[in-house]
């Protein structure tokens, strides 16, 4: 009588956090698409000094208005033009990468920090606080985003970081309302229990607990964010309220060049484009974010 073999096989691992993450990042093409855009315009932005032809600001009185390089009386020297007073756009454009780039992420970030501590305070010791805290973030909400924005610039005067702290104070609500939602539906589970049952401190139970089981939502969010911050500092910007002359932001070189959009359609296209593809590609980025951070969405 023969006896068997037995073969023992050992269950595969589990996949890496990062890689199951990069697994489903990258099945998404549009969201690849938006990461390689963004890579890009950050690299542009980083190096703006060595790959722009000319100084931002520099003009030249013998080029006004000057068409890109493959229209009749172009020049290489200008690829896509000059503006009304001679200044190249390829290099402001370039240098507006930076601005804009900073715009959204100081934005971002004042509003990630800010929304969060309130979103964790109201989420976990409700009440009248949670009551005053939400009631507030409603009436922002409320109101149309630009025009708020208008009005809280408006009265701190105009500028680069008056604008910004209107953008972040606008979409301060959708990162309190995530955060708290979020922390309502981890106080209730079994860790956080067992943490509190075994002495752990409020403190720790919110920034040790709860928060890092709170932080994916708040990334989607924050990276779609950036877009809007984008959107409407320049905004702020082509109305004369944001970022002022002669500094190359997007909306400010589409402000100065309002009148000149029938004689010289360079001045408007080319800012215009750079607002929409660096948005495009944020947003395309977000979607990605969101459908690999939610297992809903994993197949």
């Amino acid at each position: 009588m023969s006896t068997a073999t037995l073969k023992t096989t050992t269950p595969p691992a589990p996949a890496h956090p990062l890689r199951e993450f990069w697994h489903y990042f990258s099945a998404n093409r549009g969201a690849l698409t938006g990461l390689i855009i963004v890579l890009g315009v950050l690299l542009v932005a980083l190096f703006a000094p060595m790959l722009a032809p000319h100084a931002p600001n520099i003009t030249d009185n013998a080029v006004f208005l000057k068409p890109p390089a493959w229209q009749t009386g172009g020049s290489w020297t200008y690829p896509l033009g000059t503006d009304a007073i001679g200044r190249d756009i390829l290099s402001r454009l370039m240098y507006g990468a930076r601005l804009s780039l900073v715009i959204g992420l100081a934005v971002v970030t004042l509003s990630v920090v800010v929304g969060t501590v309130l979103g964790l305070l109201a989420g976990f010791f409700r009440g009248i606080f949670e009551i005053a805290v939400m009631r507030m973030m409603d009436i922002i909400l409320t109101l149309p985003s630009l025009l708020l924005a208008i009005v809280i610039v408006a009265i701190l005067g105009p500028g680069l970081m008056n604008a910004m702290l209107a953008v972040a104070i606008v979409v301060l609500p959708h990162y309190v309302r995530i955060t708290r939602a979020a922390v309502i539906a981890e106080t209730s589970r079994d860790y956080v229990t067992a943490a509190r049952m075994s002495g752990a401190s409020r403190i720790r139970l919110m920034f040790s607990e709860i928060l890092p089981n709170c932080t994916a939502p708040l990334i989607v969010q924050a990276s779609l964010g950036v877009s809007t911050a984008i959107l409407d500092a320049a905004a702020l910007g082509f109305l004369g309220l944001g970022a002022q002359p002669p500094s190359p932001e997007w909306g400010t070189m589409l402000a100065d060049a309002r009148e000149f959009v029938l004689r010289a359609w360079w001045v408007v296209t080319f800012p215009g484009l750079a607002i929409l593809i660096t948005v495009l590609a944020f947003n395309l980025l977000g979607d990605g974010l969101r459908d690999a951070f939610d297992p809903k969405l994993k197949r």
